[in-house]
């Protein structure tokens, strides 16, 4: 009889063509498809738990998940099997032995997300209409951005706070958040076939104890608000403290939204 065994890997998605994480019965999902692969390789249904539940559209590099499947070979071997029978966008980087006790989601004591925005250092882009080597992971903004601002306005968001204006929660009522960094970083890049004008790279970094459902996309379009001089910095306070969801900005599309890691503070090395 081939033993069970209690496994976690960590996966790495372009979810563009996906409904998000969560298994769905109508629609395609990274999770219906990492349990279709698995079931393929090992003849038996295994089922997977996620780190979080991205939302439609969105991509990981360091999704995380967890599952009990009866095996007898290498993990290696596992990883490479699995991956046979998975769609191109979707890859597992790595499986592990689980510790004892381990939970992807519940076990994990902090998630970062990173958001991508390419704007124009001078100058607004009005003549170019699409920019197809970008906006699947990425939003264009046609004009430029005021970074330091925002980055002033994402100064007054760290720490803990209720941001009931920003999110819903996944579960309980609660929607009180730790935020320990959320900072946007420049990098700077040429936009293809244009000589002119040059784009800044700018990359949205947000680590915090947990998220409440679009809070990340909520966070970043109030920013951008921000980088655009339509917010100031008494707004994004103002929004903060109202605890309202119609206070946000709107949210920022899905497409440049990615998991980057999952952190648990009691197991540090679990993957390589």
């Amino acid at each position: 009889m081939i033993p069970d065994r209690s496994l976690c890997a960590l996966v790495a998605y372009d979810g563009t063509d996906f409904r998000g994480f969560q298994w769905q019965a109508n629609a395609p999902s990274i999770q219906r498809a990492l349990e279709a692969g698995l079931e393929k390789l090992t003849g038996h249904f295994c089922r997977v738990h996620g780190s979080g539940r991205t939302d439609a559209g969105v991509h990981a590099h360091g999704q995380v998940i967890g599952v009990t499947v009866p095996w007898k070979h290498s993990l290696d071997v596992l990883c490479q099997g699995w991956n046979r029978y998975l769609p191109k966008a979707i890859v597992v980087r790595q499986v592990v032995v689980a510790p004892m006790g381990f939970h992807p989601r519940f076990s994990a004591t902090a998630r970062t997300y990173r958001y991508t925005v390419y704007h124009p250092v001078t100058g607004a882009l009005e003549n170019v209409q699409r920019f197809p080597l970008f906006e699947r992971f990425a939003l264009v903004e046609k004009s430029p951005l005021d970074v330091e601002a925002m980055n002033q306005a994402a100064a007054l968001l760290i720490g803990e706070h209720d941001f009931a204006t920003f999110g819903q929660p996944t579960q309980g009522e609660s929607t009180v958040r730790r935020v320990d960094g959320l900072h946007w970083t420049v990098e700077i890049g040429s936009l293809a076939r244009l000589d002119s004008p040059q784009l800044q790279r700018l990359v949205l970094t947000v680590t915090a104890n947990g998220f409440l459902r679009r809070m990340v996309r909520n966070l970043a379009g109030t920013l951008l608000e921000v980088g655009r001089s339509k917010w100031d910095l008494a707004d994004v306070h103002a929004a903060l403290v109202a605890k309202e969801r119609s206070r946000s900005a709107p949210p920022v599309p899905p497409n440049g939204l990615v998991l980057e890691r999952v952190d648990y503070s009691e197991y540090p090395h679990l993957f390589l």
